[in-house]
């Protein structure tokens, strides 16, 4: 019994080529989304360095704040808790965090607010004293 092959499809036709289009475009893509993760990771790295800085510049500082004992214990905890933020940054990826800081919103609505605003004023000082 003879085969009609005019029903296959060729090898080197349309459907073909639109296959391997697709399959070009998906691992471009994908590509993509490896550079997105790696500048994010740089990233991350950068915020949590910039932060133990700040810790260390606390703690340093810390025995020249006025008001004595009392605030120099507190400046200590805030840079030891600054310095925990910054573990935590680089020891959790991109994800995690974005995962962490929904659920943190979700339960405490109000105070992440307020520290939003702390934050957004703290940057555009940041970024005003380095003009």
């Amino acid at each position: 019994m003879a085969t009609n092959r005019a029903w296959e499809p060729e090898s080197t036709g349309p459907g073909q080529k639109l296959n391997e289009t697709a399959a070009e475009m998906k691992e471009r893509v994908q590509e993509m989304g490896r550079k997105a993760a790696d500048k994010a990771d740089e990233q991350r790295q950068r915020a949590a360095s910039g932060l133990e800085r700040a810790a260390d510049t606390l703690h340093e500082k810390a025995a020249t704040l006025p008001g004595g004992e009392r605030v120099q214990t507190m400046a200590h905890a805030t840079a030891d808790n600054i310095n925990a933020a910054a573990d935590y940054i680089r020891e959790h990826d991109f994800s995690a965090l974005m995962k962490d800081v929904e659920d943190l919103v979700r339960r405490h609505p109000g105070p992440s607010l307020a520290a939003a605003v702390f934050a957004g004023f703290m940057v555009g000082r940041m970024f005003r004293s380095e003009d």
